[in-house]
C-alpha cells in the first residue's frame, strides 16, 4: 500500500454471478475471514439479476457491479464495457478473474488503465460441450501471457487453462479450494433435525451430492447409481441440493425411474453443512472438475465419499475419499456404497467412523480458509511473489 492511501486497497473479483456456486462460495469464504480493514473486495459479474450473495457483498462494505454476458457477437460491446468500467472505477489494487473465459478480454485492460496486479484464477478442469467449450478454449489459448499471475485450484485446473508447460515451469501457483473446516464439524443434533426437517426416517439410508445442476456434474449418472443401490437397499433416499439448467430433466428421469418419491430435491441452501449432517454418504460423479469444495466440505462432515476418477485426486484428502472410474458403470458405485456403507439394511451410525473429528483433519491438511485468506492477503499487499507455489 502507498503511503498516500487511505483506508484499505480494493481488489475486483471478476465472476459470472453471485450465487450459490463452487467459486462464488470460495471467494465469499476469504471475504469473510480476510482483515477488511487493509483489502476490501469489490465483485463484477456477468449477470443482471440479484445473486445470492449481494446483500451479504454490500453488508461487508463491498459493491457489486456488472457487465453484459460475452455472446461472441458482442465482442465490441463486451470491451467498451470493461474500458467504461475502469474509467468510472479507477483506484483498484488488483482485478481477480476466476471467470477465465473471457479473462484474456477484461485483464489486458485493467491492465492497460493502471491497475498494478492482474491475477488469472483457473478453477475447472474442463469446459461445456459443443460450440461454447470450443470459444472458451480459444479465448484462453493465451491466457497465461495476459495475466501477471496465474493461480489455479488443482494442477488438471492448471494445465486445462494454462497449458502443461506453464504448471510445469512452475509458473502457475497452487491455491487449493478451502472451507471454513469449523462450520461443516459433525453434529449429531443438527442431523437429527435436519432429517426431520426432510421427512427422513432414523433408519433410511441417505445418499447425497452438492452442485449445480449441469453438465459437468452428471446428475443423470448419479441416478442410475441410486436406481442400483435403491434396488439392494430399498431404505435408501437420494439427497440433491443446488440448482440450474438440467434440474427439471433430472427430475423427469427420477419419474421415469419410479423413483421421484424417494429423491429429495433441496434447491440452493445458505446452510449447506446442514444438510451434509442428514446424509449418509457422499457420491460426486463428475465428468470434469477443478478443485470441488463440496468434495472437501462432505470430508469435512464426516462423510465416505465416492468421486469420479475424472476429479483430480488432489481433492483425496482423507481415507474416507475414494475414486473411480465412471466406466465401471452405476452397479460397480452402488456395490463401491454398500461395502463402504457397512450394512444393506440400515443407515450406518456415523459414530462409527468419528465423523465429528474429521474436520480438524481438513484443517490439519491445509484446506482450511484460514491458510488461503493469509496466502491471498499478502498476495494483495505485494508480499507474495509469482513463483511461489502453494502446497
Amino acid at each position: 500500500m502507498s503511503k498516500e492511501q487511505k483506508g484499505p486497497v480494493r481488489v475486483l473479483q471478476v465472476l459470472g454471478g453471485t450465487g450459490l456456486g463452487g467459486a462464488e462460495s470460495r471467494v465469499m469464504d476469504s471475504y469473510r475471514h480476510l482483515d477488511r480493514s487493509r483489502i476490501q473486495f469489490d465483485f463484477c459479474v456477468h449477470s443482471q439479476q440479484e445473486g445470492f450473495f449481494d446483500k451479504e457483498i454490500e453488508s461487508l462494505g463491498g459493491h457489486v457491479y456488472r457487465v453484459p454476458r460475452f455472446r461472441v457477437t458482442n465482442w465490441i460491446e463486451y470491451r467498451r464495457a470493461w474500458k467504461a468500467f475502469f474509467r468510472e472505477h479507477p483506484g483498484y489494487a488488483a482485478v481477480h478473474g476466476h471467470m477465465t473465459s473471457t479473462a484474456s478480454i477484461y485483464l489486458p485492460i485493467a491492465k492497460a488503465a493502471g491497475v498494478p496486479l492482474t491475477i488469472a484464477h483457473a478453477r475447472s478442469a474442463g469446459v461445456d460441450p459443443g460450440l461454447k467449450g470450443a470459444m472458451t478454449r480459444f479465448l484462453r489459448r493465451n491466457l497465461g501471457k495476459k495475466a501477471d499471475v496465474c493461480l489455479t485450484c488443482s494442477r488438471l485446473a492448471g494445465e486445462a487453462v494454462f497449458g502443461e508447460k506453464m504448471v510445469k515451469e512452475g509458473r502457475v501457483i497452487t491455491v487449493p479450494n478451502a472451507i471454513d473446516a469449523k462450520e461443516f464439524a459433525f453434529s449429531e443434533q443438527v442431523r437429527q433435525r435436519k432429517r426431520s426437517e426432510l421427512g427422513i426416517g432414523e433408519q433410511e439410508f441417505v445418499i447425497g451430492h452438492v452442485g449445480r445442476f449441469g453438465h459437468m456434474k452428471n446428475h443423470a449418472f448419479l441416478l442410475d447409481v441410486f436406481a442400483q443401490l435403491h434396488k439392494r437397499l430399498p431404505d435408501s433416499r437420494l439427497l440433491l441440493v443446488g440448482e440450474g439448467g438440467l434440474m427439471d430433466s433430472i427430475r423427469e428421469k427420477a419419474t421415469a425411474l419410479g423413483l421421484s418419491g424417494r429423491v429429495i430435491f433441496a434447491g440452493n441452501q445458505a446452510k449447506v453443512a446442514d444438510y451434509y449432517m442428514a446424509m449418509d454418504f457422499f457420491v460426486f460423479p463428475s465428468i470434469f472438475e477443478g478443485l470441488p469444495g463440496s468434495v472437501i466440505e462432505a470430508q469435512a462432515a464426516g462423510l465416505r465419499c465416492l468421486v469420479s476418477d475424472s476429479v483430480t485426486d488432489e481433492v483425496l484428502i482423507t481415507p474416507l475419499a475414494q475414486a473411480l472410474p465412471l466406466s465401471d458403470g452405476a452397479a460397480a458405485w452402488a456395490g463401491n456404497v454398500l461395502e463402504r456403507s457397512g450394512s444393506e439394511n440400515s443407515a450406518q451410525s456415523p459414530g462409527a467412523y468419528r465423523r465429528k473429528q474429521m474436520a480438524q483433519a481438513i484443517k490439519d491438511a491445509g484446506f482450511d480458509v484460514s491458510d488461503q485468506v493469509r496466502f491471498l492477503e499478502g498476495l494483495y499487499l505485494g508480499r507474495e511473489t509469482a513463483d511461489r507455489t502453494r502446497k
